[in-house]
């Protein structure tokens, strides 16, 4: 079954990945296990074996023992079965217990050294990988990882998205950052991205909304995580929910496809298109005319021995366009980025002038 991860049609149902964060014991992992099983909606069934923690003295997860649990798990309810590995021992006893799918988790992407540990013993093997997110923003570490990956022969690598730190951020565990894993879905079209919402929200209330947002984009599923006794969980207790919780939140999403054969709708979509591409051009156009007075600006500073960075000024621009934002529906933080980007290019092209 974790091949219709890797083989999607256009009709297929967003795939689905459930289990609890640990496996704490043989009991809690079969009946969560089955009570998933018996929803109808999860793909393939999860459970962290070795758990990464940033401090010593937590659950760091129970070890191999844990294998055998989650293998009998699959057998009973007939559904693949997924863990996260982080060196090759992990990797090598995974396949000695037959698991279907292996995850990279975030820590183990942003180190080059264990990524490539992990795909020198895979090599040969033909076993789904996905491959989470790094914990910080770096895109490259993420595209890294999955060249590892293939440069060693694997043939089915995918994506999670998990989010990212932040700092500052309150609003969720890990920042959703969507233009990442949009950018990602980009460069490997191919490639299935699925998005875990538990570990961008890291509280219950939270989920529905970004597992739904994740489906809006066109992800692939979702990974979820569930226990039979989330209060008394082991480990991430507030992101956890039970089987029969999970069963409600995935009947209430939404699922949508990427396109449809649908005359009126392709005809109107296509139009709607044409006044962004037009509209695309004017900006362009707009902004290289704002580059070339920037130019000019920077001559008049070269002349009279001025710096380029005016900090008075650039706030003024900033609080202005806020302004002018707002009023036209566009939030703050678009913006500041935006215009963020567009200051670094006007630096850089009267950088160009004091130079020349």
């Amino acid at each position: 079954m974790q091949s219709a991860l890797f083989n999607r049609q256009p009709d297929d149902k967003p795939f689905l990945i459930s289990g609890p964060c640990s496996a704490e014991t043989e009991e809690q992992v079969l009946e969560t296990c089955q009570r998933l099983a018996a929803t109808g909606k999860v793909q393939a069934l999860r459970a962290g074996i070795w758990k990464p923690r940033t401090k010593p003295g937590g659950f760091e997860g129970i070890g191999t023992k844990g294998l055998p649990w989650l293998k009998k798990a699959g057998e009973l309810t007939g559904l693949p079965i997924a863990v996260e590995v982080a060196t090759a021992k992990h990797v090598e006893d995974c396949l000695a217990f037959g698991v279907d799918i292996l995850w990279v988790g975030a820590r183990t992407t942003g180190n080059p050294f264990s990524v490539q540990e992990i795909a020198n013993v895979l090599r040969g093997v033909q076993v789904p990988v996905l491959v989470k997110n790094p914990i910080h923003p770096e895109l490259e570490l993420w595209v890294g990882a999955v060249e590892r990956l293939k440069k060693a022969g694997l043939e089915k690598v995918g994506l999670i998205h998990r989010g990212f730190s932040s700092y500052g951020n309150t609003d969720f565990r890990n920042a959703p950052m969507w233009h990442l894993p949009i950018e990602m879905k980009r460069r490997h079209p191919d490639m299935p991205l699925l998005c875990d919402p538990s570990h961008i929200c890291g509280r219950r209330d939270t989920l529905f909304a970004v597992a739904q947002q994740a489906l809006n984009l066109g992800f692939d599923g979702n990974m979820i995580e569930s226990h039979i006794d989330p209060d008394n969980a082991w480990s991430d207790a507030k992101q956890q929910i039970t089987p029969e919780v999970l069963r409600d939140l995935i009947q209430d999403l939404v699922w949508r496809h990427e396109t449809t054969d649908q005359r009126e709708f392709l005809t109107a979509l296509s139009s709607l298109r044409e006044q962004i591409n037009q509209l695309d051009a004017e900006i362009i156009q707009l902004l290289g005319r704002r580059m070339a007075v920037a130019e000019k600006i920077g001559v008049y500073k070269k002349e009279n021995d001025i710096t380029i960075l005016q900090t008075g000024r650039w706030n003024e621009v900033l609080e202005r366009a806020q302004r002018q934002g707002s009023s036209v529906g566009l939030t703050p933080e678009f913006i500041e980025q935006y215009f963020a980007a567009v200051h670094l290019e006007s630096i850089n092209h009267q950088n160009k002038v004091m130079e020349g």
